[in-house]
């Protein structure tokens, strides 16, 4: 019962970062589940990624209160929130302007969100996940803006779990560990890098987008309505090898 392709009908959910990535897997998976999904994020977009899944693709950009404002003056129902919007600037992120960048993105982006869907997931009783990383449970040292913002997204989830509760709104996250994407394409084709990750990852194998998105939507469902304030490692056993 808890994937069947009706379940979310009659439901809207908003995807930051929902046009490419982990994002753009969360979306589909929504939208197969018979949600009608608003994949936001920035141009370009993929749009044959998303032919033929009615997902509609609109531009935001997380950093900026004008985006926000005029993409949530569009939405008049409101169940589901998913806070995928990021970026990551390896090594540079030791310079503070572009720390401030990664943490105004990843962390406030988030937060910006979030107090902008509380109005409409109020009156729909609905729910938030964001997406946190295993960098939520330790450090990087090529990325400390990185770092500390998905260490900020772990909390502020904590936080607003129990700011929201009162409203009916649920909030939990995801925590990916090592997941196929463009983004890490590099790291999965050099066999230096990629052969000490897939030893430490019991499952022994890379994540795809879409572990990502079945354990999203899952903290959407009927299935999870007692839980609040977790944050879920999706990651191979990682963490704990």
């Amino acid at each position: 019962m808890t994937f069947t392709p009706n379940l979310f009908q009659g439901k809207t959910a908003l995807v930051t970062g929902g046009t490419q990535g982990i994002g753009g897997a969360v979306a589909r998976q929504l939208a197969a589940m018979g949600a009608k999904v608003i994949a936001a994020g920035l141009p370009p977009f993929a749009t044959e990624e998303f032919t033929g899944t009615g997902v509609t693709l609109a531009e935001l950009n997380v950093a900026s209160d004008d985006s926000v404002k005029n993409l949530f003056a569009g939405i008049g129902q409101l169940d589901i929130v998913i806070n995928c919007a990021g970026i990551i600037k390896r090594g540079a992120e030791h310079e503070v302007d572009v720390f401030e960048q990664v943490i105004a993105v990843n962390l406030t982006g988030t937060m910006r969100v979030c107090s902008a869907a509380r109005p409409l997931l109020k009156e729909s009783k609905g729910c938030i996940v964001n997406l946190a990383s295993m960098l939520s449970f330790f450090g990087g040292g090529l990325v400390p803006g990185y770092s500390a913002s998905k260490g900020g997204v772990a909390q502020l989830t904590k936080s607003l779990a129990i700011a929201y509760a009162a409203d009916g709104i649920r909030v939990n996250a995801v925590a990916p560990g090592w997941i196929a994407t463009p983004l890490t394409k590099a790291l999965q084709e050099d066999p230096a890098r990629s052969g000490p990750i897939l030893q430490r990852t019991p499952l022994n194998r890379w994540g795809t987008p879409e572990d990502i998105g079945n354990v999203a939507a899952f903290l959407c469902t009927p299935a999870s309505s007692f839980m609040t304030g977790a944050v879920v490692p999706v990651d191979g056993g990682y963490l704990v090898s």
